[in-house]
C-alpha cells in the first residue's frame, strides 16, 4: 500500500467501531436513514481462494483451459429485514451468480450467470420472486457487472474484447453496452487490462474503475473514471495521480456529490476487498483530502449507500449495516455449514426505487471510421519546464497492442524489467507554431503520444492512453495537463485552420519491432567488430564492459540484455512513476544515439538506421516482435510466479554446479565478487523484476554468463580461462595468481562447457522465435482459433507465421463502421 492510503487509513483508526453491544443501535441507526427499505437483494457465491487477484474470478487460465478461475455454487438470494427469512431465488450448486443489480423502479433484478458446469457468465433477467427469467447474452464469453443507464439500455463489462491481462493468466474484461433486451452490443472501451464495476452518476456519466499500465508500473494504476454512456468523453474521475490502490466499486451518494467505493490496498484484494471510503471530486482527481475513510478494516466489499452516513456492505459470509463512522452491525451471515464450505455474500442491493439520472445524447456514429481530437497547446501542462514554444514540432502516435494470451505475471520475454506490452509505431501527425494539433483517430482503439523535437527525439512521453468512439469530436488543453481543468475555448487554432490531420506513417520502418530481425543488423554493421567475444585490437576484451553480438542467452539475446543493463535506452521500467520531467524518458535521454553520431571510436549508422534506434526506443524498446514468443524459447522462466523449464535436474548442469561451487564460490559469494548462477535457468544475483538500470552486478546473470548460440564463447567459461588458450583470465584466486581453468582441456572446464552445450541444444529443440522451425505455443494456437483467426481445423504442428497471425488478430479488433444502433 502506497502512502496515500497508508496517510487515510492512519486518520481512520481512531474512529470507533461498534462492538456487539452497539449493533442493535447501528442497524436502527443505519436503517433509519432509508424507512422505506424492506428487503435486500444479493448473492452468494465462493470467492476464487485461490487466486488473490481481484480480477481473477471468470473464465479459465491460459496455459491450461482446464483450470478456472470460479468456483462451483451459487444463489441469488432476497432478505427479508422484517421477517429476517431469507428467498432463494435462483440456487444453481454447480454454476454461479454474481452482480445483481435493480432497475430504476426496482421491479426487476439483472445478473450475471454462469449455468451448471458451463464455462461463462451472460446477463440474465427475472423479477423480484424469481419469474419470468430470461437470458439477455450468451456467446464464448463471459458478460457481468452489469448495471441500468437511464436511457434503458445496460452498461456491463465483457471479454468480448479478446484479450488477456499482460501480467497475468487470465482474460480481459472491458466495458461495453447493450439494448435493454441483449441486443445491439457494442464496446465502449479499448483498454488493454480490466474495466470494472460501471455505474451511472446523476449527471448521465458512467463512472468505473480503468486500470492501466503504459510503460510504467503493472500493479499500481487502477482508479476511478468516467465515460458517457457512449463510450466518448473518458476522463480521470479520480487518483491517477495515486499509485498503490485500487479504487472501485464507486456508486453515487444519494442527495450529495460524493461517491462510496471500495479502496482495495495495493494491487487488490480477492473479490476486490477493502476499506470503505467516500470522495468527492470537487477538489479535482489528485486531491488527497477529498478522500474520507468510513472504515479503515481492508475486508469489505459492494458498499451501497443509503445515505451519505448509511451504507451497507458485505464482508466475507456476513450482510452489514454500517454507519457514517464505520461502525457495524449484521443483517444476515450465512449458515455455518455454508461458511465451512467457503460461500461468501456478495453485492447486497436494497428494493428501492431510485431516481433516473441524467440522459445523455449520443455523441458517437458507429457508420464513422474515425474520431478526431484537438490539442489546444501542447506546452500547457504539468511538468513542461524548459520546453520553449516551437520546441515540439510532432507527435508521435504509438498504439499499444492487446495480448491474444498470456502465460506469466511479469513481462518475460518481452522485454527485461520493461514494456509488458508490444507497441505499434502508427505515425507522425504535426504540432503547429502556437502548440496546437488537429488529427483524426481510428475509433475505438487505444493511443498514446510522444512528443517530438526537430530532430525527432523524445521530449515528453504519455504514460497512458486515450480512445476516441467513432464520429467522436473530443479536445484536450495540453501535454498531462489536469484532465478536468478547463481553459478558454480553442478558438484561432493554428492546427483548426486546416482539415484534421490524418496519420503519416513513419516510411520504411517496421509497425511493430523485432529486435533480432530489426535492430541487430545495425549494432552488427556498426558496433560489434568492436563488442565482440574477441580481445580488442588494445589487447583487453571488450566483452568485458560491453557485449553487442546476437548471440543468444537463456532468454533473451546478449546485446539486447546487455543494453538494458547498461541503462544505453531509456524506458518507463516496471516503476510507480509518471510524468516525467521533458527528456528524461525515451530517444533524448538515450546514450545510445549518442554513441552512434561519430563521437565513439568513428561508430556511425546511416539517417535510417538512426531513425529505426529512435522509434525503437520510443515504442517500448522490446525484444520480439511477436506475441508468438511469450512462454516459448526460454530454459528458465515463470508462470504463476513458479520456475518452468528448468535445466536443474539435467546431469550435466548438476555436474556443472558442483564445479561453480567448488572453484567458483569462494569469490562469487555475493559479498565480493557478483554471485554466479548454478544453471542456465539460475536467477541468483539479479533481480527481474525490478533491475537496476545500470547494475554491473548483472554482468554475471545468467542472461550474459551463458552462450547459447556460442557456447565456447560463454562468459562463464572465457573469464576464468588463460589467455593463453583463448579466454579473458579475469578470475583468479585470492592467494594464487594463475588462472582458474589453464586450458580447455581442465576437466572441470569440459564440465561447464557440457552444461552450455546441452543448453544449445535444448534451445534447437525447443526453439525461439527468431529461429528456423519455430512453432507458437499450444495456447497460442487455441486463441487464435477461437478468435477465428486461425481456422479451426488447422492440424496440429501445422506451420505458422507468427507474425502475420498477430497482425490478422489485432487488425479482427478494430471498428468496422455500421449503420447507426439507434
Amino acid at each position: 500500500m502506497s502512502a496515500f492510503p497508508l496517510r487515510l487509513l492512519s486518520a481512520a483508526l481512531a474512529l470507533a467501531v461498534g462492538g456487539d453491544a452497539a449493533c442493535a443501535d447501528v442497524r436502527s441507526e443505519v436503517l433509519a436513514r432509508a424507512p422505506a427499505l424492506r428487503e435486500i437483494i444479493f448473492a452468494v457465491r465462493k470467492p476464487n481462494d485461490r487466486d488473490g487477484h481481484w480480477y481473477a474470478n471468470f473464465s479459465y487460465y491460459g496455459p491450461d483451459e482446464s483450470r478456472v478461475a470460479y468456483l462451483p455454487g451459487g444463489r441469488l438470494c432476497k432478505l427479508d429485514l422484517t421477517s429476517g427469512l431469507v428467498t432463494t431465488l435462483i440456487d444453481d450448486p454447480q454454476g454461479g451468480i454474481r452482480d445483481p443489480v435493480l432497475n430504476h423502479d426496482a421491479s426487476r433484478i439483472v445478473f450475471a450467470w454462469r449455468q451448471g458446469a458451463g464455462p461463462h457468465y451472460h446477463l440474465h433477467e427475472c423479477r423480484l420472486d424469481g419469474s419470468g427469467l430470461r437470458q439477455l447474452t450468451d456467446g464464448p464469453w463471459d458478460d457481468f457487472e452489469p448495471s441500468h443507464l437511464p436511457d434503458g439500455g445496460l452498461v456491463f463489462v465483457s471479454s468480448r474484447c479478446k484479450r488477456w491481462v499482460g501480467c497475468w493468466l487470465t482474460q480481459v474484461a472491458t466495458l461495453h453496452r447493450c439494448d435493454a433486451d441483449g441486443r445491439n452490443i457494442e464496446p465502449l472501451s479499448a483498454n488493454l487490462e480490466q474495466d470494472n464495476t460501471p455505474w451511472p452518476l446523476p449527471d448521465g456519466r458512467v463512472l468505473y474503475q480503468r486500470w492501466e499500465y503504459i510503460d510504467r508500473s503493472q500493479v499500481h494504476y487502477h482508479h476511478l473514471w468516467t465515460t458517457n454512456p457512449d463510450g466518448t468523453n473518458q476522463m480521470i474521475y479520480y487518483g491517477n495521480q495515486s499509485p498503490g490502490v485500487v479504487m472501485i466499486d464507486a456508486k453515487p451518494v444519494p442527495a450529495s456529490d460524493q461517491v462510496v467505493s471500495i479502496f482495495s490496498p495495493g494491487h487488490g484484494q480477492n473479490e476486490h476487498a477493502g476499506q470503505v471510503v467516500t470522495l468527492s471530486p470537487r477538489l479535482g482527481p489528485d486531491d488527497q483530502t477529498a478522500v474520507r475513510v468510513i472504515n479503515p478494516e481492508p475486508a469489505f466489499r459492494d458498499p451501497w449507500a443509503l445515505a451519505s452516513d448509511a451504507f451497507l456492505v458485505a464482508r466475507g459470509p456476513e450482510l452489514l449495516a454500517m454507519n457514517g463512522k464505520g461502525a457495524t452491525a449484521p443483517l444476515f451471515t450465512l449458515s455455518e455449514s455454508e461458511r465451512q464450505a467457503g460461500f461468501w455474500v456478495h453485492e447486497p442491493r436494497p428494493v428501492l426505487p431510485r431516481p433516473l439520472e441524467n440522459i445523455i445524447a449520443r455523441h458517437s456514429d458507429p457508420a464513422q471510421a474515425t474520431g478526431r481530437l484537438i490539442l489546444s497547446n501542447i506546452l500547457d501542462g504539468r511538468n513542461m519546464q524548459g520546453v520553449k514554444p516551437g520546441e515540439i514540432r510532432k507527435l508521435l502516435v504509438l498504439e499499444p497492442l492487446p495480448k491474444p494470451v498470456n502465460y506469466t505475471g511479469g513481462m518475460d520475454p518481452l522485454t527485461y524489467g520493461g514494456s509488458f506490452t508490444l507497441e505499434r509505431v502508427v505515425g507522425t501527425v504535426p504540432v503547429e507554431a502556437d502548440g496546437s494539433a488537429y488529427l483524426e483517430l481510428p475509433a475505438r482503439r487505444s493511443f498514446f503520444f510522444v512528443a517530438l523535437d526537430e530532430h525527432d527525439l523524445a521530449v515528453k512521453r504519455m504514460q497512458s492512453f486515450l480512445t476516441v468512439q467513432p464520429g467522436e469530436v473530443t479536445s484536450c488543453i495540453g501535454c498531462h495537463e489536469q484532465r478536468t481543468r478547463t481553459s478558454q475555448p480553442p478558438l484561432n487554432l493554428k492546427a483548426l485552420e486546416r482539415p484534421p490531420s490524418v496519420i503519416t506513417p513513419v516510411p520504411g520502418v517496421p509497425e511493430v519491432f523485432d529486435f533480432p530481425r530489426d535492430i541487430q543488423p545495425i549494432l552488427d554493421a556498426a558496433c560489434v567488430a568492436c563488442h565482440d567475444y574477441d580481445p580488442s585490437a588494445s589487447g583487453g576484451p571488450c566483452a568485458g564492459k560491453l557485449i553487442l553480438t546476437g548471440d543468444r542467452g537463456p532468454m533473451f539475446s546478449h546485446s539486447y540484455f546487455m543494453l538494458t543493463i547498461a541503462g544505453l535506452f531509456s524506458d518507463g521500467r516496471n516503476r510507480a512513476q509518471s510524468n516525467y520531467a521533458p527528456r528524461t524518458l525515451g530517444s533524448a535521454a538515450s546514450r545510445l544515439l549518442q554513441l552512434i553520431d561519430g563521437s565513439h571510436y568513428g561508430a556511425t549508422v546511416t539517417p535510417h538506421q538512426a531513425s529505426m534506434l529512435r522509434l525503437w526506443i520510443d515504442a517500448a524498446a522490446t525484444y520480439p516482435g511477436t506475441y508468438a514468443a511469450l512462454g516459448t524459447g526460454m530454459i528458465g522462466g515463470y508462470e504463476e510466479n513458479q520456475p518452468v523449464h528448468t535445466d536443474l535436474a539435467w546431469p550435466s548442469t548438476r555436474a556443472a554446479a558442483q564445479v561453480l561451487e567448488a572453484r567458483c564460490a569462494t569469490c562469487h559469494s555475493g559479498k565480493g565478487a557478483p554471485p554466479l548462477p548454478r544453471a542456465l535457468s539460475d536467477e541468483r544475483g539479479t533481480s527481474f523484476w525490478q533491475p537496476k538500470i545500470p547494475d554491473r552486478t548483472h554482468v554475471t546473470s545468467r542472461h550474459l554468463v551463458f552462450n547459447l548460440s556460442r557456447p565456447e564463447k560463454s562468459m562463464i567459461l572465457l573469464a576464468p580461462l588463460a589467455r593463453t588458450a583463448g579466454g579473458y583470465q579475469l578470475c583468479r584466486r585470492p592467494d594464487d595468481p594463475a588462472p582458474v581453468f589453464s586450458s580447455t582441456s581442465d576437466p572441470d572446464y569440459r564440465k561447464l562447457l557440457a552444461m552450455v552445450t546441452a543448453g544449445k541444444r535444448d534451445l534447437d529443440t525447443i526453439t525461439r522465435f527468431d529461429m528456423p522451425n519455430f512453432k507458437p505455443r499450444a495456447a497460442y494456437i487455441r486463441e487464435m482459433k477461437r478468435y477465428g483467426i486461425l481456422p479451426a481445423e488447422l492440424p496440429p504442428g501445422a506451420p505458422v507465421d507468427p507474425y502475420l497471425t498477430d497482425q490478422r488478430y489485432w487488425q479482427s479488433l478494430w471498428h468496422q463502421p455500421t449503420p447507426a444502433l439507434h
